[in-house]
């Protein structure tokens, strides 16, 4: 058969290679499907001892990796065909030469340090994180001879005082869950390669960026110096709030240590829960984002506006406090302002009484919006508000949260696809009432 005609991929613009994806891929050839298949098959026929042999000797071999060959596969955790795909379009889409898969965010997280970092290792992290995440840092890195350093990332000065001979990572996310603080991707590169010029050559430091917030649409760390990107797919990419996944993507060096610790400790992301994100959720992240950023500015203005409302966090408003850094690294792949989705507000009063009225907000909203969700996930295409102090990051100790800038009674607003003119009612008629 005639391979039919198709123009340069290069020639696209990414929001088409989003939808399109790698029509070239070595995974799988499906040239006669218009949607890529799903592969059930938890092991593969192999034919003969030898190739057998030879797959085992293939897996996480990054000669076998770039000779273009379609895998030998054996089992599922350690590869299979749609979550090889999946893995390829994220990469292209973060400007990696590799991403790998696991089954949850906080899986791909864990993988990431794992590779990275050993016993007596220090890690140097921004003091404000996820909740989970911080527990991982505190509760169970320590077990395994790992210390964790936390420092404001935004400061020259509390970041080398926080950097040791012992450091080897260095880990923040931004824009930062959920005060949407950013942190200077680029200056982190630079504070970085001064110590390593400094270091002998086995010594190394690498960054570690969580760009679960703003996307690879919104921001690639990759190409302001970062060295490894992780992302929860069960968010923005995912899109739709029905997988669980998450991702580590960066430079080949990595790819092979992190299929092994994926094999070693299981963490897989199942090709059920890869398809859908490969098929539905990646596709539409360009167009789903460039609608809910609409929507989150008129949002934040609205919020801002608001007698009842003492701040608003938003990287897209002029009063945000890091505006000029948001306008420089918040970019979609045309290079214009792309903000993201996420609101970040607190409500008038001191702490105890912003604190109280955030908790009959929130319980108006979940009992008569319709709009507008309660639930602690986001990046769906629902609307979705949460109290972060006592949900999200419950983990962190009260002084810790109040320390970094997370108030009882911060809410956070997660843009969905509804008309913005009802999720601006919907908070209207909550706000007069409390």
């Amino acid at each position: 058969m005639t391979k039919r005609h198709r123009g340069k991929k290069e020639d696209y613009r990414m929001r088409t290679h989003l939808i399109h994806g790698n029509f070239e891929s070595k995974w799988w050839d499906f040239d006669h499907h218009i949607i890529p298949p799903i592969s059930a098959s938890a092991a593969y026929r192999l034919g003969s001892v030898h190739r057998g042999a030879q797959g085992f000797v293939d897996f996480a071999s990054d000669g076998a990796e770039l000779s273009g060959d379609v895998p030998i596969y054996i089992y599922d955790r350690l590869d299979e065909p749609t979550r090889g795909m999946l893995e390829e379009n994220l990469a292209y889409a973060e400007g990696g030469q590799m991403a790998v898969c696991f089954a949850s965010g906080m899986a791909a997280i864990s993988a990431a340090i794992g590779v990275t970092a050993k016993a007596g290792d220090e890690i140097v992290a921004h003091h404000t994180l996820y909740g989970c995440t911080y527990s991982l840092f505190t509760n169970w890195l320590p077990r395994f001879g790992v210390q964790v350093r936390f420092a404001d990332l935004r400061d020259a000065e509390s970041f080398h005082q926080a950097v040791t001979q012992r450091t080897r990572v260095v880990y923040f996310e931004t824009p930062v869950n959920p005060t949407l603080d950013l942190i200077d991707i680029a200056q982190v590169k630079h504070w970085v390669d001064e110590i390593k010029v400094r270091r002998r050559q086995g010594d190394r430091l690498v960054s570690i960026v969580d760009n679960t917030f703003a996307t690879p649409y919104c921001q690639r760390p990759l190409t302001l110096g970062a060295d490894l990107v992780v992302h929860s797919l069960t968010k923005d990419i995912g899109g739709f709030g029905t997988d669980m996944g998450g991702a580590v993507i960066g430079s080949q060096q990595y790819h092979g240590p992190l299929l092994m610790f994926r094999k070693d400790f299981g963490g897989v992301l199942s090709p059920r829960n890869a398809w859908p994100i490969l098929v539905y959720g990646l596709p539409t992240l360009a167009t789903r984002m460039v609608n809910q950023q609409k929507s989150a500015m008129r949002v934040a203005q609205f919020l801002e506006r608001h007698p009842t409302v003492a701040r608003v966090s938003y990287p897209g408003l002029e009063t945000f406090p890091q505006h000029e850094l948001a306008r420089r690294q918040l970019v979609n792949y045309d290079g214009k302002f792309a903000p993201g989705a996420m609101i970040y507000f607190v409500l008038q009063g001191d702490e105890k009484a912003a604190n109280e009225s955030a908790e009959r907000f929130i319980d108006l909203i979940a009992t008569h919006a319709y709009s507008i969700t309660l639930a602690v996930s986001l990046g769906q295409i629902r609307t979705l508000i949460e109290e972060p102090y006592s949900m999200t990051h419950s983990a962190l100790p009260d002084e810790v949260k109040r320390e970094r800038g997370l108030e009882p009674g911060g809410i956070r607003l997660s843009i969905g696809l509804e008309d913005w003119h009802d999720i601006m009612e919907d908070l209207r008629v909550a706000l007069e009432q409390i």
